[in-house]
């Protein structure tokens, strides 16, 4: 069974910044993308940042300059370096990961749990 795993949530003064992490465990053959999103109360879940087993990296308009995704593939862990965190950053962090189990199968996109970033004075 496939497990992601997120820490480094918490809670952070506006221009603050945050690193989070995101472990995949299991009988993995590939990832092939690893994206964290976000989900702010009452609001839809949406993709903050996303990166390619190539290295090609795509981020929401938001937090262009201000977010950094990283990826360290020997160890199936992205990393999210938040800086100049501003208020309306607060939202559960989800990763996620579109990988494949074996060298023949499809696919499949796994979850996180989750973790909270809050940002406020």
């Amino acid at each position: 069974q496939v497990q992601l795993v997120e820490s480094g949530g918490g809670l952070v003064q506006p221009g603050g910044s945050l690193r989070l992490s995101c472990a995949a465990s299991g009988r993995i053959f590939r990832i092939h993308v690893m994206s964290w999103y976000r989900q702010a109360p009452e609001k839809e879940r949406e993709l903050v940042a996303q990166i390619t087993s190539d290295g090609n990296t795509n981020y929401a308009d938001s937090v262009k300059g201000r977010f950094t995704i990283s990826r360290d593939s020997n160890k199936n862990t992205v990393y999210l370096q938040m800086d100049s965190l501003k208020p309306e950053d607060t939202a559960v962090y989800y990763c996620n990961a579109d990988l494949s189990l074996s060298r023949y199968s499809p696919s499949h996109r796994y979850w996180g749990q989750g973790t909270q970033v809050t940002v406020s004075s």
